[in-house]
């Protein structure tokens, strides 16, 4: 049966243009229920002939209950083609979740196509709202239904709109609200799992509330989106993402466009219940209001925590506060930077947070509604209020909370309980807390996806050897160079003496795209995991591990499919020739760091590995200090390890990661083959490589150090990287860690690198800051990294050995995918230092110990510390907490806090004794302080 659907659209001229199309109705869509007699017999069918009804859920149920709808007690879900084509449009996100459900062949979700069955499909009425249409659509679908099935099971409309639930009625359907479906299981653990909606369509029964805050208005009104929309465009108000200070909840800051600056948020009142990642509008204060306060350790609610040194400034504290030209912090001062206060949400950024619920007394009798707060491990959120059945349950666990809204009248959102985890402190609980807060994939593998990967064992083709494209490189001595353990190698390097006394050196990489072919499901799930993510004695893959273990791995003395960059360079690294080929290797040692620095090191051994090991590294120390030259940064980084226990996996050891010359030998080779593969990609596709680029410093990120250095004497020339690089380099004092401290506070204030499509970006903001590098790309982790499989395929291209993938020309889908590496990239370094950090406690747990420290920043009442042993920072109270530091002094010229009355001072890089210790200032709650001995 054929129908015409018909739809107005824009061009891209502006004209409206009417579209028609065929709409074919067929009467071979069958229900899905196992002892249905009507439908074909080998039709699929996963609504059980045991169910005691048959669920037909409209869309903002789905929306907005979706955290239910996971739960396994929610079974025998009818999920029409109108309600999924509703929810994609609207959340991508849930749509996602909701679609791996129907998927998921251990639940019985059912997709009933309704809109392609003769029975089911309605036509649009003259005057009706699309809304109502798609609800009628509901409606008739579950007729068919109720109909098709008889007494046999019954057919149950579930809706939270009152509207369609009286028409169900009236028309003679069974419906009901979400809440009382749930409350009819008898399982008052899962009423804690419903929303309340915030439409006042329907709402949930209800404990009175009379706390005060219910009582007054905290917040202000969000402007309509037609108003923001009109005082975007006139200028008055500006948009940006909201990022909320990590180490100081109460402080965020919005990128603006419109005026090239960071608007500073101040409090929660200006944040006006905006979260973490939202995209905001933002209206400026006065410029007379633009004030600094003083700057203190927080406590309490603000309580600051020891982490891990900073690797970035997206890491680091923020510091508004600018330099005082005077004794005291007593006045406050205007600052250069615009301060403003959000007057509006654009899109929301609303996620599940993992944390614990405050402590608090238990109310009396069980079985009723308590009101609780949840407090999240990301200081970033704000408390969530909470309503529960089982609060007994729920107290000292780590428990997983969804936001729901968040009135005027309320200091704090509201919520619901979505899962339990753990118990809090417990260390596998605390490492799912870590993968959950930063949005890491550890589902396993589909079948789908394992089913793209080769027969295994693999082992070479007639026809690998057989290509053209392909050159066979294994009689070349080709060897690896990665940390101990290493199973995952994605590199390996050859350098062969030539007759006229230059050197063949090659890069080869492991040839990842030969098997992960564009647009397969195993290529799209590396396109959404992004990365592979190191915890502390963990990995969790990008790639399945027969991938990335064996048939992609560059292992010793097994042939591997490889991509290579070779070049011919003179003893003093000129490059005469650069090439690049598919390749065959045959890898001859697999060395950690330390053996190929010991071959390095042993004068002894003048066998061939070791001497090619001996000529890479002097050309990398040639190359190394032309970077330099350029002026190309180094930095230094605190980076940690641990020996971990075999039985326990508990760390028996910390410390700092040595790097040796074999570390910066190897990075050397690789930077080269990224910068030579940056180069070959963006001559032949000019829009569309993916690149990464370093942005320079701000002014305001650089402040901090410059503070710091001026106040030891030290001045530093921020005017490009070359001169900070030399300043950097001229930075010396009699303390011989001085160095390497500057060095570890300038790491903190740069800015991070990020992927971005060529196209979207003027050449002059391709440039690599950090290495000063006009071009650069990831080419060299294609097992570890999407990027670099990314790269590959343009490389493959550009060689003209592959056709480039479709998607190449679609520039928002390639300004998608690098969004997508950025942000998967940054929660993976995100996730490796919280679990770094969470090791870091389980050590200090049994042992108390006394250190060494350094101070790196004067608060008024007292000090933040860097603990090189340990490469963890945190604060150092010389008051009371709750006392704001009125007994002492800070000199921030000087960057010193002096005691009035007494000798007693500390300044900032002064080396302090400490007590470490882990301490519960609550049951339950356990916390590592640092104190003064």
């Amino acid at each position: 049966m054929l129908q015409s659907k018909s739809f107005v659209k824009k061009t891209k001229q502006g004209r409206i243009q009417k579209v028609v199309r065929e709409h074919y109705l067929r009467d071979d869509v069958y229900c899905g229920f196992v002892p249905c007699s009507s439908c074909d017999a080998a039709a699929e069918r996963k609504l059980a002939a045991a169910a005691a009804a048959i669920l037909v859920v409209d869309t903002n149920v789905v929306l907005h209950q979706i955290d239910l709808l996971e739960n396994p007690a929610i079974e025998d879900v009818v999920l029409l083609s109108v309600v999924l084509d509703e929810v994609k449009n609207k959340n991508l996100s849930v749509f996602n979740r909701i679609k791996a459900l129907c998927t998921n062949k251990a639940r019985r979700f059912y997709v009933f196509a309704n809109e392609q069955h003769r029975d089911t499909y309605v036509k649009d009425m003259v005057g009706e709202s699309s809304n109502d249409r798609n609800d009628r659509a509901i409606r008739v679908a579950a007729h068919w239904y109720q109909s098709h099935l008889g007494e046999s099971v019954k057919v149950l409309l579930i809706t939270n709109d009152r509207d369609n639930k009286r028409k169900a009625i009236e028309e003679g359907l069974n419906a009901e609200t979400v809440e009382s479906y749930v409350r009819s299981l008898a399982q008052p653990g899962l009423l804690d799992l419903v929303v309340v909606p915030s439409s006042g369509d329907v709402t949930m029964e209800d404990v009175e509330d009379h706390r005060p805050s219910k009582k007054k208005v905290i917040y202000n009104e969000h402007k309509p989106m037609s108003e923001i929309t009109t005082g975007l465009r006139c200028g008055i108000y500006h948009q940006g993402k909201l990022r909320v200070n990590r180490y100081n909840p109460f402080e965020a800051y919005v990128g603006s466009e419109s005026i090239g600056d960071e608007i500073v948020i101040r409090g929660r009142s200006n944040m006006n219940r905006a979260f973490d990642g939202d995209i905001v509008a933002v209206e400026l204060l006065p410029q007379d209001q633009w004030h600094e306060s003083k700057s203190f350790i927080a406590d309490d609610d603000e309580e600051e925590d020891v982490h891990l040194v900073p690797n970035s400034a997206d890491d680091a504290p923020r510091n508004t506060n600018s330099t005082q030209s005077t004794v005291g912090l007593s006045a406050p001062s205007v600052s250069s930077r615009p301060v403003g206060r959000v007057v509006g949400i654009i899109k929301r950024n609303w996620n599940s947070y993992c944390g614990s619920l405050e402590p608090m007394p238990m109310p009396a009798g069980s079985g009723g509604v308590a009101h609780a707060l949840f407090v999240s491990k990301d200081r970033r959120v704000p408390k969530i209020r909470i309503q529960t059945r089982q609060l007994e349950n729920l107290v000292n666990k780590r428990i997983v909370v969804a936001v729901d809204s968040w009135d005027v009248l309320s200091r704090y959102p509201s919520g619901h309980y979505v899962r339990t985890i753990g118990d809090i402190g417990d260390k596998e609980t605390e490492t799912e807390v870590v993968l959950i807060e930063n949005d890491i994939n550890t589902r396993p593998f589909s079948t789908q996806v394992l089913a793209c990967l080769p027969p295994l064992p693999w082992t070479l083709s007639p026809e690998d050897l057989a290509n053209p494209n392909r050159q066979d490189l294994r009689q070349v001595r080709v060897f690896s160079v990665d940390p101990p353990g290493c199973r995952d190698i994605d590199d390996a390097l050859h350098c062969t003496l030539l007759p006229n006394g230059n050197f063949e050196v090659g890069v080869h990489i492991a040839d990842v795209t030969n098997f992960v072919h564009p647009g397969t499901p195993l290529d799209e799930e590396a396109a959404q995991r992004g990365t592979s993510v190191y915890l502390v004695g963990q990995r969790i893959d990008m790639l399945p591990k027969p991938l990335t273990e064996d048939v992609c791995s560059l292992r010793a003395d097994v042939e591997r499919l490889a991509f290579s960059v070779i070049w011919e360079m003179t003893p003093d690294a000129d490059v005469i020739s650069t090439r690049y080929t598919k390749s065959v290797i045959k890898s001859c040692a697999a060395m950690s760091y330390v053996e190929a620095q010991a071959r390095m090191d042993d004068s002894r051994l003048v066998d061939p590995l070791t001497v090619d090991l001996r000529n890479l590294n002097s050309l990398a120390k040639i190359m190394r200090q032309r970077r330099c030259e350029r002026g190309a940064l180094t930095l230094a980084s605190a980076e940690v390890k641990f020996e971990i226990d075999s039985e326990t996996h508990d760390p028996l050891d910390i410390g700092i990661y040595q790097i040796r010359e074999a570390n910066q030998m190897i990075e050397e080779f690789m930077l080269a083959a990224n910068v030579s593969v940056a180069e070959k990609i963006l001559k032949h596709f000019p829009l569309c490589s993916l690149l990464r680029r370093h942005p320079s410093p701000t002014k305001e990120m650089l402040e901090p150090l410059l503070r710091t250095a001026s106040s030891v004497g030290l001045n530093l020339d921020v005017s490009s990287s070359k001169a900070l690089a030399e300043s950097l380099d001229n930075a010396q004092s009699n303390d011989p860690y001085f160095n390497k401290l500057i060095r570890i506070l300038a790491t903190r204030c740069m800015t991070q690198a990020v992927y971005f499509c060529s196209g979207d970006l003027t050449f002059s903001e391709y440039y690599h800051y950090g290495l000063a590098a006009s071009l650069y790309t990831h080419f060299t982790s294609p097992i570890r990294r999407y990027a670099d499989v990314v790269v590959h395929r343009l490389l493959a291209a550009a060689l003209g050995i592959a056709k480039l993938p479709p998607i190449f020309q679609d520039s928002p889908q390639l300004t998608g995918i690098a969004d997508n590496l950025n942000y998967r990239h940054r929660n993976a370094q995100m996730a490796s230092r919280a679990s770094v950090e969470l090791h870091t406690h389980i050590y200090f747990k049994t042992r108390p110990t006394d250190t060494e420290a350094r101070i790196v920043k004067i608060k008024a009442n007292g000090f933040i510390v860097f603990v090189p042993k340990f490469g963890i920072e945190g604060p150092i109270y010389l008051t009371p907490k709750g006392d704001k530091g009125g007994d002492w002094v800070v000199d921030e010229v000087h960057q010193r806090v002096t005691k009035p009355g007494t000798n007693i001072s500390y300044a900032v890089l002064q080396t302090v004794r400490i007590h470490m210790e882990v301490v519960e200032p609550q049951p339950h709650r356990p916390k590592l302080q640092l104190t003064l001995i």
